[in-house]
């Protein structure tokens, strides 16, 4: 553990060198309970030359040359068909303290990503260190003390079985070598598992497990349930067609070693995109398709451990909703708060990336993440991560503080309790006060100008700037002309054109969830739409906008083509937003430089 000596000897060899500290208030940075404080750690010279973010201090230990292992499995009863026994293959590196007898945490990345491609292209093997995620772990945390593990999923790479996508089979393999990764004479018996999207996904099927050597995981941008990342209220996303059969076909090597990766999953893959899709009320034939990939609720029931939860408000390949949606209503880091786990955000303005995944943050488009660029990139992201590892790997140093780190649209970042903010206050607007163009959404336009929309400006009702916080809804009043229909609605500053946030919905869902329900044409239905998670900042006397069309970024059109288009009737539809009030106490600094590489 590295104790206030180090840190403090850190900062007073800085001081003389120029660019080292910049304190434009006069004050030093101060460590408190062995940790340098998050809002002074923009005083602090990083490495910040790489492409992923480093510890300030490099631990002492070296790497052991890799080692591999085969995991045997039973695996006769989880597949109908397919082998009754598999292997897990895994490959890992030692720190050279297990050399002096010591036994290490291991930190371990579980992924179908290991020999992934076509063949001639494929990505990495096990036994090599993959870039960014591996890299990462093994730069700064194997020289800490810590072991790195990387584990091939079934059907995938040197692992045997069915490539059973986000199912029970796949958990069954990833439980197994969690287990074999605590109970290893070198281990300590404490597993944490690291990794972004598919590789936060495995990481929620092993807490479904509940292994009581998993101690604490740490999600990115991870998938928590396979419906929901699909759909949202009915909207398919283009990928859901495919999305099985595009992993499958990725990780096969089209030889007859792939016959035993074939199991009645892949067929049943086929089936659940367009018949929820297309059927709606026919969904209910999945649902155990669906039930089987969903994983945080059984981590929810499963398993006692810790959550780092990461997620990209400006993501669209796994969503806020990943994190803050839930059946009726929960909002799932509330949940896992409210049910005792120790669970701490960063909440960052950024796409499908890392924290500190630079050279993807600065792609991003202006309402989109790009107004947050300067501030978004956190240099500090490795070092925050040690101080979690070392408490709940190692049992070392102060508990972390169990709070949510937010970036605002704007750019600026500051701490709260929680995050949806739970002292925000519901501000209706009533759409009947605003004006709107057209009435319709979708079908074609009698002036054959393409699909029909619908436009709804909202005057400013605030002199002040507004602070929007939550998962702001938009209970919509709608007359559908079939069984059948779709709205997307984006939230724009109506003064600048500014996208703040989106939300979506098939009308078949208009309740809400995942339930679909059959709508008789020429009804009147409240479509009880939720935005997506919306931290953004309105300017004072700055009005909204609500824009509504058919759909929007990469939704399909409703299955039902031009012939659903809906209704909107202003009288009774509501905007509703959550608002807070801060005085900018709780706001910091990120590390940022002229030198760093996000702006080399």
């Amino acid at each position: 553990m590295r104790g206030h000596a180090m840190v403090l000897a850190l900062l007073m060899l800085c001081v003389p060198l120029s660019g080292c500290l910049s304190d434009p208030a006069g004050d030093n940075p101060s460590v408190v309970d062995d940790r340098l404080r998050l809002e002074d750690r923009h005083l602090v010279e990083w490495n910040w030359t790489g492409s992923y973010s480093r510890v300030l201090e490099d631990g002492p230990y070296t790497a052991l040359p890799v080692q591999e292992a085969l995991i045997e499995v039973d695996t006769s009863d989880i597949w109908e068909t397919g082998p009754p026994t598999s292997e897990v293959h895994l490959s890992y590196w030692l720190p050279s303290n297990v050399e002096a007898g010591e036994q290490v945490p291991v930190i371990a990345v579980i992924s179908p990503y290991y020999s992934y491609g076509p063949q001639g292209s494929e990505s990495s093997a096990t036994n090599v260190v993959s870039p960014g995620r591996g890299e990462f772990i093994f730069d700064n945390y194997v020289p800490h003390g810590y072991a790195l593990a990387q584990v091939a999923v079934f059907g995938t790479e040197e692992s045997s079985g069915c490539f059973d996508y986000r199912g029970a089979g796949e958990g069954l393999g990833i439980h197994a070598a969690v287990e074999w990764l605590g109970q290893q004479e070198w281990s300590n018996g404490h597993v944490g598992l690291y990794g972004k999207s598919y590789e936060g996904a495995t990481q929620w099927e092993a807490a479904a497990m509940g292994s009581e050597y998993l101690k604490t995981i740490v999600p990115i941008s991870g998938t928590t349930a396979l419906h929901p990342l699909l759909y949202k209220n009915g909207s398919a996303e283009a990928r859901s067609q495919v999305m099985h059969m595009n992993y499958f076909s990725s990780t096969v090597d089209y030889n007859g070693d792939d016959l035993d990766n074939i199991c009645p999953d892949i067929v049943e893959g086929l089936f659940a995109g367009p018949v929820t899709y297309v059927g709606g009320e026919m969904d209910p034939y999945m649902e155990n398709y669906y039930d089987e990939r969903s994983h945080i609720d059984k981590a929810f029931q499963n398993w006692n451990g810790s959550v780092y939860w990461v997620q990209g408000m400006q993501d669209w390949n796994v969503d806020p909703h990943q994190v803050f949606g839930g059946p009726s209503g929960t909002v799932w880091y509330h949940a896992y708060e409210d049910a005792g786990y120790d669970v701490r955000g960063m909440l960052g303005q950024w796409e499908h990336n890392y924290p500190d995944q630079w050279s993807k943050h600065n792609a991003q488009d202006s309402g989109y993440g790009g107004e947050a660029i300067a501030e978004m990139t956190r240099w500090d992201w490795a070092e925050d991560l040690l101080e979690w590892f070392d408490y709940y790997l190692k049992g070392e140093g102060e508990k972390p503080d169990l709070h949510a780190q937010i970036q605002r649209n704007d750019g600026q970042w500051r701490v709260e309790s929680t995050w949806p903010p739970r002292d925000a206050e519901s501000t209706p607007i009533d759409l009947a006060t605003c004006s709107a163009d057209g009435s319709w959404v979708g079908g074609a336009s009698v002036a054959g100008g393409g699909l029909q929309s619908v436009t709804v400006e909202c005057p400013s009702f605030s002199d002040e700037d507004l602070h929007i916080a939550g998962l702001p809804t938009l209970h919509l009043q709608v007359s559908p002309t079939y069984d059948g229909g779709q709205i997307f609605a984006e939230l724009q500053d109506a003064e600048t054109g500014l996208r703040l946030g989106h939300a979506t919905m098939d009308v078949r869902y208009h309740a809400g969830g995942y339930e679909p329900q059959t709508v008789a044409p020429g009804s009147v239905v409240t479509m009880y739409m939720e935005f997506q998670g919306m931290d953004v900042i309105l300017p004072a006397g700055h009005g909204l906008r609500v824009v509504m069309t058919e759909t929007g970024e990469d939704y399909l059109a409703p299955a039902c083509g031009l012939a659903c288009p809906v209704q909107v009737l202003m009288d009774g539809s509501t905007l509703t937003l959550p608002v807070i009030d801060r005085d900018g106490s709780s706001a910091f600094l990120t590390p940022q430089s002229e030198d760093a590489a996000n702006n080399a």
